[in-house]
């Protein structure tokens, strides 16, 4: 049985484990705030130029754009959007899990495939077991604007336009709620879906609707993994503030615990010096 010091020592230092995960619950909670009105304020964004651009494409009779058009696939990229920290739960781990279940069901070679990790746990996961990684950005800011990922979108987007991909995947957390986020897969290039947009209006455009294509189309590819990313960064943040309530809420229950072993042992060596005071006394009579 561990002795009153050693008991009084983990409650201790389960009181100060507990007081950080619940500092980085509430900085999660406020980043988590934010991360929310930025996901939700970049819809309508979103939705706009989808319906711009196919609305351009279907009165161009599907001009031959590459970024349109499906190919024999001789190469895949995978862009992958983790997080630069753990403590969060599930997040990383699920989006991974999610990838390597589609890298085995569709690659038999290492070599058909590579990878675009966005977070450094991406980035190392892949590395660490001798994956292709084209691409890796870490240290992306909790709150990105599109500035600030420009380079790496259009970098992304570039590989495909190249030829360096033939199709390009996207994985990342979708946020529900603040406790529900689902891993979602979507086929990022080639856009040979965009025309399926349920409301398509109509549009007046000059000069010809190969040059908006070629301006706009990689524009808005670089939207959708902008998109992807503030929604994964909320993912990320409810995530994390999640899994550091049910650590602090641990943490407590394990204090508790410990505190009663404490009140235990406390009363048994108490009552083991009344039992040996009463025996001395009792030995002397």
């Amino acid at each position: 049985m561990a002795s009153l010091r050693d008991i009084k020592t983990r409650i201790n230092s389960t009181k100060k484990t507990s007081q950080i995960t619940k500092a980085m619950e509430m900085t999660s909670a406020a980043k988590w705030n934010r991360s929310v009105v930025n996901a939700k304020a970049f819809v309508p964004y979103m939705e706009k130029i989808q319906e711009v651009t196919a609305s351009i494409a279907v009165a161009s009779r599907g001009a031959a754009h590459p970024m349109l058009k499906a190919r024999p696939v001789k190469k895949t990229g995978y862009i992958v959007i983790t997080s630069d920290r753990g403590l969060a739960g599930a997040y990383n781990s699920n989006v991974i899990r999610r990838v390597m279940q589609a890298i085995q069901s569709r690659h038999k070679s290492n070599d058909e495939f590579s990878i675009i990790a966005i977070g450094r746990v991406a980035r190392d996961f892949f590395i660490n077991r001798g994956y292709n990684v084209a691409l890796e950005f870490v240290g992306v800011s909790d709150q990105p604007s599109f500035t600030d990922i420009k380079g790496m979108t259009s970098s992304t987007v570039g590989m495909f336009a190249d030829g360096t991909f033939d199709e390009l995947y996207i994985y990342y957390s979708h946020y529900i709620s603040a406790i529900s986020q689902e891993v979602t897969e979507k086929k990022l290039l080639p856009l040979s879906d965009i025309s399926t947009a349920s409301k398509l209006s109509s549009y007046e455009f000059e000069p010809s609707a190969e040059e908006i294509l070629d301006v706009l189309l990689p524009q808005y590819a670089e939207s959708l993994i902008f998109g992807a990313l503030l929604d994964s960064n909320a993912s990320e943040h409810a995530a994390r503030m999640t899994a550091m309530r049910n650590a602090t809420d641990n943490a407590k229950e394990l204090i508790r615990n410990y505190t009663l072993s404490y009140n235990r042992a406390r009363q048994a060596a108490i009552t083991q010096e009344i039992t040996e005071i009463v025996g001395g006394a009792a030995a002397l009579e």
